[in-house]
């Protein structure tokens, strides 16, 4: 783990994601310091944890400190990350939750399905950003409607900067798919790339994949702006 990490960042990579999940699937509890660890090495460099905030999540954030947490609403016996938050019915319990963390000195980021009244309620919480669940965007692009498709980001994410409010995106993003997506939403302060990363590394190598995901973000986030 801590050696994959180093390669990503040897290679440009902004930031390490991580998802210490309860299963252990993603990474194992001794990881994180371990990656922590290594983050300490490349000062310039995020660590963003992201996990259920229910689920033992703080010990993680209170240990290590990280720039940033992403709260995610993946419940134990989910396979993965599939909906966003529903801050209509989670406000109250996340409010706590978000300002312990913040007082740890890290940015909080909800994840979000791609809606502007759900971002007008993450500004009430005070949230630094929201991150937007773009696997309906991947679905849509692999059926060759990426146009409409990407219409509800772009919606939420004008509504986000009218509010203050910082996006970051994730989910099923590819080396096929990112660049539509970031030429077409605007302000993406950031996207977290794992399963297509991982998957073009079988063809390209580490290194060279994330250099191939830097070239789109450098080209695309800066057009978009």
């Amino acid at each position: 783990m801590v050696y994959a990490a180093r390669l990503c960042l040897e290679a440009g990579a902004d930031g390490i994601t991580i998802h210490p999940r309860p299963d252990q699937r993603h990474v194992r509890p001794g990881d994180v310091g371990e990656l922590a660890q290594l983050l300490r090495g490349y000062p310039a460099a995020e660590f963003n944890i992201e996990g259920n905030p229910f689920h033992a999540f703080l010990d993680f954030a209170t240990e290590v400190r990280p720039q940033q947490c992403t709260l995610v609403p993946d419940e134990t016996v989910a396979f993965t990350s599939d909906h966003g938050w529903d801050l209509s019915r989670d406000a109250d319990r996340l409010r706590p939750v978000i300002k312990t963390i913040q007082r740890l000195g890290a940015r909080v980021s909800l994840f979000i399905d791609p809606d502007p009244s759900t971002v007008e309620r993450a500004a009430s919480l005070g949230v630094e950003r929201v991150e937007l669940y773009t696997a309906t965007y991947a679905e849509a692009f692999a059926r060759n409607n990426a146009l409409a498709g990407v219409d509800p980001y772009i919606a939420t994410a004008m509504r986000a900067r009218e509010l203050g409010i910082q996006v970051n995106a994730g989910h099923d993003l590819s080396l096929q798919n990112l660049g539509f997506f970031l030429s077409k939403v605007p302000s993406i302060a950031e996207v977290s790339i794992g399963h297509a990363l991982i998957a073009d590394a079988l063809e390209f190598g580490l290194s060279e994949t994330v250099r191939r995901y830097l070239a789109i973000t450098q080209k695309n986030i800066a057009s978009s702006h």
